[in-house]
């Protein structure tokens, strides 16, 4: 059995659902401890209660310790499996981090999964749905996985009520030495129950922001009536991507200019990858025992992903810092 303390690094969801999820691919038991110890509520939230549920629904696993504010967690994995569910967070919890948990191991099952998930899938602290759908499943599409996510509804915090559709085929993970592309750059401005200007304005000066640095942008705005209220903005150009989520208080014309600055900050390091992207790489990765890329910068959720990785796997990355970027790879 693999133990794991929950607070090492970040100490956030994120070791969580990688190890949750290497778990169930490699068939070995895990006890996490300290779960969420680094965060003003500790223990696990809804959202985390939902991801560790559909894991274990997907490998039929015993779990032990599974309820609100548990600090401690029992898995023991068993067949991995295809599955056909309804999956409800129940509430604002990040649709988008759900999926990154069950990403890789569905990659492993002998058949085809095909979930329908409702929660929030543009809120905090998360990539937005149209960053899973345009960034990170074409950086996994290169490894070998095969997906698609198909947007029903978008629920912002704190009502949530969004839904996605997601279906994952069975794959051959394989490693890939990511390289720098060049791509012109796209958006997604969206607002829910807020007039139509709201999108517009976000969109707007997005562009601005990259069309004063010699960058031209292709951004559509659409407004909707959805369940819950808000916006949101995500940019894209190949494997590099940023998203920012409107708030209270906070200008549309704001909203969407930081979201550019936080594009051309990754755009201009001449980075592969930026630097959201690289921790979710580092699984796969693992699992493929080979493959490299280069990032602006190392994140906490990056080192995380790599010490529970590593702990997992039995692999070890590389870091190297070459002309000011981080390079990471599998040895």
């Amino acid at each position: 059995m693999i133990e794991i303390d929950g607070s090492y690094g970040e100490g956030g969801g994120q070791i969580l659902r990688t190890a949750v999820a290497l778990s169930a691919i490699i068939k070995e038991d895990v006890t996490i401890k300290n779960i969420r110890r680094n965060r003003q509520k500790e223990g696990l939230k809804p959202q985390h209660l939902k991801s560790i549920e559909t894991i274990a629904m997907m490998c039929d696993a015993d779990i032990k310790g599974l309820f609100p504010g548990s600090t401690q967690i029992y898995l023991s994995p068993s067949e991995i499996k295809g599955v056909k569910a309804n999956i409800s967070i129940g509430t604002a919890g990040s649709i988008p981090l759900l999926i990154q948990s069950i990403m890789p191991i569905a990659a492993y099952s002998p058949e085809r999964t095909s979930l329908r998930i409702t929660g929030g899938n543009d809120v905090a602290w998360s990539p937005s749905i149209d960053y899973m759908k345009e960034v990170t499943l074409k950086a996994l599409s290169k490894i070998g996985c095969r997906a698609s996510i198909r947007l029903i509804e978008r629920g912002y915090y704190p009502k949530g009520g969004g839904a996605v559709e997601i279906e994952i085929d069975p794959s051959r993970i394989k490693g890939v030495d990511f390289k720098r592309e060049k791509n012109e750059i796209y958006g997604i401005s969206h607002c829910s129950n807020l007039p139509e200007h709201v999108a517009k304005r976000q969109a707007d000066s997005a562009k601005k922001v990259l069309e004063e640095n010699g960058m031209e942008a292709h951004i559509s705005s659409k407004a909707e009536n959805y369940l819950s209220t808000g916006s949101g903005i995500t940019l894209w150009s190949g494997l590099i991507g940023s998203v920012n989520i409107g708030k209270k208080g906070l200008p549309s014309e704001k909203v969407g200019s930081q979201a550019a600055q936080m594009l051309l900050d990754e755009l201009l390091s001449r980075e592969a990858v930026d630097t959201h992207l690289a921790d979710q790489l580092i699984p796969y990765m693992g699992l493929a025992g080979s493959g490299s890329f280069t990032t602006r910068k190392l994140t906490p959720h990056c080192l995380t992903n790599i010490h529970v990785t590593e702990q997992f796997l039995g692999v070890h990355f590389k870091i190297t810092e070459i002309n000011g970027l981080t390079e990471i790879s599998v040895e």
